[in-house]
C-alpha cells in the first residue's frame, strides 16, 4: 500500500534519514522500531506532509504522493509524539475543532464524535476540560482527534509514552480494532515488547538507516537463535569455558546452540558434576531487542540529536 524509495533528510549537515526503502502492506500493522533519535519521527512527519524538504519518492496505492498531497492527507490519521490538544476546551470541543480542520461538518461530525468518544473510552468525560485529564486520557483523546475523518491509514508516533496501564490497554485495543477494520497502521516505538504484541510487519531503523524489515515472523526466523540461559551461585564464564558462544546476560549467562536440547542436557550434567544447583536453567529464545542489539552492536539508546532539531 505504501512504498518509500531512497528517502533522505538532512538537518543542516546531519543526516536524519539515509536512503530509506520501505514497503508497508495494506491492512497491516507495521512497527517502526528504533531508539529515540533514530529517525522514526522524521520519517513519519515526511509521510504526513509536515516535512516537505526531503529527497526520494513516496507512493500510496501506486500513486505518487507529490502532486496529490491534499487527497493523500485525507487518507491519513496522524498521532504525533507530542500531545496536541487545547487544554482550555472540553474533550468534545477538541474533537469538534479537529473535525472541522479535517473538513468534517454537521450531522456527520456529531456522529463521528460520538463514535470516537465511545472508541477511546471517554464518553463519560466528554464535557470535562482537557486540563483535568490524566496523561493517559490525553493520549487517548489525541488519538481520537486523528480518527474523526475515518482515515484508512493510521500513523502513531510513540503513542504510549508516559501512559498508565489502563490507557495502554485501551490504546492496544484500538490498534487491534484498526487492523481488524482493514486500516493500515504504522506504529513507531522503542518498546520492543509492544511491537511484538501489536505488529505483523516491522522495520528496524538506527541512525537514519533501515537495517532490517519484513514480516515479524520472518525477521524472527532469520535472526532468532536458541540459547540456554543459566544463572546461580558459583556459575561463572570460566566454569562454562567448555561451551561455545557463552555471553553474559542479565544476572547469568547465555549459551547459543544449534542443538539446544542436547546443550541443556550437557550443561545440566556439567553442573551436577561440580555439585552446583542453578537458580535458573532454561531454554531461551532471542527477543526483538536482542536481535536489534545483534544487528547494530548497541542496545536501544537515546541518541538525542533528532529530538533537538
Amino acid at each position: 500500500m505504501i512504498q518509500l524509495h531512497a528517502i533522505e533528510k538532512l538537518y543542516g549537515k546531519q543526516p536524519a534519514l539515509q536512503q530509506i526503502d520501505l514497503t508497508i502492506p495494506k491492512a497491516s500493522s507495521f512497527g517502526l522500531v528504533g531508539p529515540n533519535g533514530a529517525g522514526k519521527s522524521t520519517l513519519m512527519k515526511i509521510l504526513v506532509g509536515v516535512i516537505e524538504d526531503y529527497k526520494g519518492q513516496i507512493k500510496i496505492d501506486s500513486a505518487p504522493y507529490v502532486g496529490n498531497q491534499t487527497a493523500m492527507k485525507q487518507r491519513i490519521g496522524y498521532v504525533p509524539q507530542d500531545i496536541c490538544l487545547e487544554e482550555t476546551l472540553t474533550a468534545r470541543d477538541n474533537l469538534i475543532l479537529f473535525g472541522r480542520l479535517y473538513g468534517v461538518k454537521g450531522k456527520k461530525l456529531q456522529e463521528r464524535i460520538n463514535a470516537v468518544l465511545e472508541l477511546i473510552g471517554l464518553k463519560d468525560r466528554e464535557k470535562s476540560l482537557v486540563s483535568t485529564f490524566s496523561g493517559g486520557m490525553k493520549r487517548r483523546l489525541n488519538i481520537g482527534c486523528a480518527l474523526l475523518h475515518d482515515p484508512d491509514i493510521m500513523i502513531l508516533d510513540e503513542p504510549t509514552v508516559g501512559v498508565d496501564p489502563q490507557s495502554r490497554r485501551a490504546i492496544f485495543e484500538m490498534i487491534h480494532s484498526f487492523k481488524n477494520n482493514g486500516k493500515t497502521v504504522i506504529y513507531s516505538s522503542h518498546y520492543m515488547e509492544e511491537v511484538e504484541q501489536l505488529c505483523d510487519h516491522i522495520g528496524f531503523i538506527d541512525r537514519g538507516v533501515v537495517i532490517e524489515q519484513g514480516k515479524l515472523r520472518d525477521v524472527l526466523a532469520r535472526h532468532r537463535q536458541s540459547s540456554i540461559y543459566v544463572e546461580g551461585k558459583g556459575i561463572s564464564k570460566q566454569l562454562l569455558t567448555g561451551f561455545e558462544g557463552v555471553t553474559e546476560h542479565e544476572e547469568g549467562y547465555l549459551i547459543e546452540s544449534q542443538t539446544p536440547l542436547q546443550t541443556l542436557e550437557a550443561v545440566t550434567c556439567h553442573l551436577a558434576k561440580k555439585a552446583i544447583l542453578p537458580a535458573r536453567l532454561e531454554l531461551s529464545q532471542a527477543k526483538l531487542e536482542d536481535i536489534f542489539i545483534k544487528l547494530t552492536g548497541t542496545p536501544l539508546r537515546d541518541n538525542g540529536w533528532e529530538a533537538q532539531q
